[in-house]
């Protein structure tokens, strides 16, 4: 799930101008609709094999002799993707030989693609954002028109970075997510089609707009993310952090409820990999699991599915960087009480080892997992942490009361693209990922022979040391929200620190 203001969890916020002073909660979303008496559900299932040649093609031939249906198959990293009716097939495909592990990746059953998407941030032109600046405040010479209202580009020093580099035309980052609207003007003249696609359902699909969101108000959340990083600087609206480079889509979202199934990020990953994505955003948790269990069958096949994906992508160039999410949760804790999984049906609370149990992609080894910070420069509110599980931090938003920004700004939350041609607020860890994920394409522009180990050394030396603050009380009531470990070098709340793209673009 996208980190978003639906159901049982503290996600992205999404608001007007008018509502920019607090955080809010969108609509929440309709649970699938009960199949008719009689009918027979049919759920969709990874299925991982061991190492060797023909592995995948047995698997799908065990596939199909107990019943079910092929999607497709990843021999790169040895994953079948399958849908089934029969509710023991992932206990005999794991009797199979050759079968490492198999899953379920859903508890509901699949949607119909004709469902709808519900809950959009209320949606503001560029003429009314610009009336809502400070009178006698307008974009001096060279800004774009709402750059004013964007702190976020000014705290990691990204407007100056872009007197030295804009990003290369050669960087393509890899927008994982509800899907881009190429349309708009922001946006337009940094799309790549060619290696834009939908991974709904597992498999590819290149059809002309498969990667925008789904018609009639699909979800924003993409296409905010996708301007965060690279909207344009052409004198329209916002700016992204490296506006030079490209942008591709990659839409992962079930239609009807915005989920992120492991089987699509699975599809996305392998994707960017054979795709020559420098950088993937990942601004979600996978689907219906808060947090994948090593113990549970069904989870450790999703964790192990997704892992091999992040690293092929990861061995053919790409770097992946994840939202640490929005639930104040402190990822390195002993245990932690997950009350919203999985989130696709009925929740079943359970206290889990998030050492043995882990949120993907965030926690999986060598993907970069982004804290998010305010307008303070503090840890957000919301923002999980972790110490040996943040790497970085960067700006996501938070409360305007916790976090005011300094004038001309005047929302503590993130100001970026919306479908339409519009713009609007949202904040979270999800739009600190992308943050980083600019500062990333920007290294890659500086640096175009290095692969994802020393962008990722290059990105940890370039992020502002930042210290833990003690103590940390945020709404300040007197008492700690919560506590940091570590030095001003490593810590669970920043990790190496805030990330900044002038020291990125100027590094030898």
């Amino acid at each position: 799930m996208a980190h978003l203001p639906t159901r049982r969890r503290l996600p992205a916020l999404a608001l007007g101008v008018a509502a920019a002073a607090a955080l809010a909660f969108l609509p929440g979303v309709p649970a699938a609709a009960e199949h008719p008496a009689g009918a027979v559900p049919v759920m969709s299932y990874l299925v991982n094999t061991a190492p060797g040649h023909g592995a995948v093609q047995h698997a799908e031939h065990a596939v199909r002799a107990l019943g079910g249906t092929v999607v497709t198959g990843y021999e790169q990293i040895g994953v079948v993707v399958a849908r089934s009716a029969d509710r023991s097939f992932a206990r005999r495909m794991r009797a199979v030989p050759g079968v490492v592990s198999a899953g379920a990746t859903r508890t509901a059953p699949l949607v119909s693609a004709a469902a709808t998407d519900t809950g959009n941030p209320k949606a503001l032109s560029a003429g009314q954002l610009a009336a809502a600046l400070p009178r006698g405040v307008a974009a001096e010479a060279g800004q774009d028109p709402l750059e004013p209202l964007q702190w976020d580009i000014r705290a990691i020093h990204a407007d100056q970075a872009q007197h030295v580099t804009t990003g290369s035309r050669e960087v393509k980052v890899g927008v994982v997510d509800t899907g881009v609207d190429d349309t708009h003007p922001d946006l337009a003249p940094n799309f790549d089609r060619a290696d834009s696609v939908s991974c709904v359902g597992g498999r590819a699909d290149t059809s002309e707009g498969a990667w925008r969101p789904y018609a009639g108000g699909g979800n924003p959340h993409g296409t905010h993310t996708a301007g965060e990083i690279a909207a344009a600087r052409n004198g329209i609206g916002v700016v992204g952090v490296a506006p030079g480079v490209r942008i591709a889509s990659i839409k992962v979202d079930e239609p009807g409820n915005a989920m992120f199934y492991p089987e699509a990020v699975v599809c996305a990953f392998v994707w960017a990999g054979e795709h020559g994505i420098s950088v993937t955003n990942n601004s979600y948790y996978v689907d219906p699991w808060y947090f994948n269990c090593l113990t549970d069958p069904d989870q450790r096949a999703l964790v192990d599915a997704v892992a091999r994906a992040t690293r092929y992508a990861e061995r053919r160039g790409t770097v992946n960087v994840a939202s640490a999410g929005n639930s104040k949760w402190d990822l390195s804790a002993s245990s932690i009480l997950d009350t919203s999984s999985p989130d696709d049906g009925p929740a079943r609370p359970r206290r889990i080892d998030p050492h043995r149990c882990l949120d993907l992609p965030t926690q999986l080894p060598g993907v970069v997992s982004v804290s998010a910070t305010g307008a303070k420069a503090l840890k957000a509110s919301y923002s999980n942490y972790g110490y040996g599980v943040i790497d970085v931090a960067g700006p996501g938003g938070d409360n305007t009361a916790y976090q005011p920004p300094q004038a001309p700004a005047t929302s503590g939350l993130i100001l970026s693209t919306l479908p339409g041609g519009k713009y609007g607020y949202m904040a979270g860890t999800s739009m600190a990922g992308p943050h980083v994920v600019g500062v990333l394409a920007l290294l890659k522009s500086t640096h175009p022979q290095a692969g994802p180990a020393e962008l990722k050394r290059l990105l940890y030396k370039e992020a502002d040391a930042t210290p833990c603050p003690r103590p940390y009380d945020i709404d300040g009531d007197g008492k700690p929200d919560a506590v940091c470990h570590g030095t001003p070098a490593y810590n669970g709340f920043y990790g190496h620190g805030i990330v900044n793209a002038l020291k990125a673009v100027t590094m030898p």
